[in-house]
């Protein structure tokens, strides 16, 4: 995962045993006092486990694109997707092949903004600096900086940051988040929870659309849900993005972020104050602002083209198998990358995502299971290089295999439960879909409950695959793992969630522990299959919520 989802795993100490006999005594007789006793077990820890261990496993190398690690990986879900009976989705094909450039910006250790005074900004520890352009050489020279409030053009809220302005040759600077998250006012875009409108991706994009010649954002911590530090990992790095040629669209030539303090210096070098400016950017009407400050950098760029895959397998329906409901997961990681303490190499993502590849099987394998076929098709789709920017669903999005109009919703599923029981589901982006309600009434059959994100304002909901869905109007449902343990509650929940970060995410020791407990995971799953299952019945149609910027997408052509 690109970005830092509410996950939870156990210490490297604990062992994964799914088919431990005596633990799962202990647990079934401990249901009996629960709320879940009741739980429907169509899932199971052991099978779960299994394809866990394996997508994880050191043979497949982190399974990063590009890579031997992606052919073992494709090799891997074809083999058990063949087994489980489930048909080639792409045609007589599993793969879809999905073309990406990589991109290596090397940025100019320096920029310089000038106007009344001259700053001069050291890079990565100030800025950080790329380009989407395959120029050899893409300079940046004395353009002007404006200042853009948030780089929002957002019709439904009636927010035009970009009105009157004319960005061509400029350099934008904008705000991270959305202004409801200043404002705090739940009136203004949906408060502090992010919108589409605050994701940095978005910025770059409508910066692009609007022609400008780049896009820097200001960092601040709280708004973006996590340190410069996180911006700084991408100073002078590769980036996948789609192979664009002959389809080219106007790229920015430099996309970025500033530090917080760097920021707070650009606006008082033009006489303006950060908080004040801040205040009047987040109240509707605001207008931009020209900082009369010039920006200098330079960046030089080696590209390499090549294709990737997603991978699909379907169960096709027996009344309408045009119709289809569409599970996802992301198969990659980061292959092998630098070595930790202990000598370890291999990014093995065995929660990120190897628990949602997982899933995929676990549940197909359940639907494959069933007596007769489901109404409508039931795809299984494993995507490519969410890690480098949800592009393999971005890619899949723009080409789809089944028509968007005859899609009913995608089920996401990214870092899946990894410590045990919980009697809360976690709901990203509550309020956007009817999908929540179904969700919510299935879990309440066996005395679960759906509970938001602890962090609405990190715009988690945007952050995974199934936002690409969203984009294309498909209602989207993802949920993460619930902090509510039946055994030992909330705080032992938030325990394993800040465990997960310090000690695992985006680390080699990511992989599956000895004890690493399925049990909870396979819950969530069932849950997951059974909105499935309902969904699968021809005539259930799905909506977006009022007040879902996705809403009016999936209306243009599904009514």
């Amino acid at each position: 995962m690109i970005k830092q989802l509410l996950l939870l795993c156990l210490p490297a100490a604990v062992c994964f045993l799914p088919a431990c006999q005596s633990a799962n005594t202990n647990k079934a007789a401990m249901a009996q006092q629960t709320p879940q006793a009741a739980a429907p077990v169509t899932l199971r820890t052991d099978s779960f486990g299994r394809y866990l261990r394996e997508i994880s496993a050191d043979e497949l190398e982190g399974r990063k694109p590009f890579t031997n690690g992606e052919k073992k990986t494709l090799a891997y879900l074809e083999r058990e997707f063949k087994a489980l009976g489930l048909e080639p989705g792409n045609g007589d094909s599993y793969l879809q092949e999905v073309p990406m450039v990589d991109v290596h910006t090397t940025a100019s250790p320096t920029m310089t903004i000038k106007g009344k005074q001259e700053l001069k900004l050291e890079g990565r520890k100030d800025y950080v600096i790329w380009t989407r352009r395959t120029d050899p050489a893409v300079t940046v020279d004395a353009s002007e900086l404006v200042f853009a409030g948030f780089g929002i053009v957002a019709p439904e809220y009636n927010w035009n940051d970009y009105a009157g302005l004319d960005v061509k040759d400029k350099v934008v600077v904008v705000l991270v988040n959305d202004p409801g998250f200043y404002a705090q006012d739940p009136a203004v875009f949906k408060g502090r929870t992010m919108t589409y409108y605050g994701r940095w991706t978005y910025k770059f994009e409508e910066a692009a659309r609007q022609g400008a010649k780049g896009c820097l954002i200001i960092h601040s911590t709280e708004p973006a849900g996590y340190g410069f530090e996180v911006v700084q990992n991408n100073w002078n790095t590769s980036k996948l993005y789609l192979d664009s040629r002959g389809k080219e669209t106007y790229k920015c030539a430099m996309e970025g972020w500033v530090s917080n303090e760097v920021g707070k210096k650009l606006l008082a070098a033009a006489g303006m104050d950060y908080t004040s400016l801040v205040a009047k950017a987040s109240k509707p009407g605001s207008k931009p602002v020209p900082l009369h400050l010039n920006v200098s950098t330079a960046m030089t760029v080696k590209t390499k083209y090549d294709k990737s895959h997603n991978f699909i397998a379907k169960l096709t329906g027996a009344k309408s198998p045009d119709e289809n409901i569409l599970y996802s997961a992301h198969w990659d990681h980061l292959g092998i990358g630098k070595a930790d303490a202990t000598g370890d190499s291999i990014y093995n993502g065995a929660v990120d995502d190897a628990s949602g590849v997982a899933g995929l099987l676990e549940i197909a394998k359940v639907f494959k299971s069933q007596p007769g076929r489901p109404e409508r098709s039931i795809v299984f789709l494993a995507v490519t290089a969410e890690e480098q920017g949800l592009w393999g669903s971005a890619y899949y999005a723009e080409h789809p295999v089944f028509p968007k109009e005859k899609t009913v919703a995608n089920i996401n599923m990214d870092m899946l439960n990894s410590y045990g029981r919980t009697k809360d589901i976690v709901l990203f982006g509550m309020g956007q879909s009817e999908l929540e309600d179904y969700i919510a009434e299935e879990g309440k059959k066996v005395g679960r409950y759906v509970a938001p994100e602890p962090n609405p304002e990190a715009g988690l909901y945007y952050r995974s695959d199934h936002f690409n869905f969203a984009k294309i109007g498909i209602p989207a449902l993802f949920i993460g793992p619930g902090i509510d343990d039946v055994e030992r509650g909330k705080a032992y929940g938030k325990q394993q969630l800040d465990a997960f970060y310090a000690n695992y995410y985006h680390k080699p020791s990511d992989e599956v522990h000895a004890g690493y407990v399925a049990d909870g995971a396979v819950e969530d799953l069932t849950l997951l299959y059974q909105v499935g299952k309902r969904l699968s019945v021809a005539g259930v149609w799905p909506k977006w919520k009022t007040g879902s910027e996705f809403k009016a997408i999936r209306e243009a052509y599904l009514p």
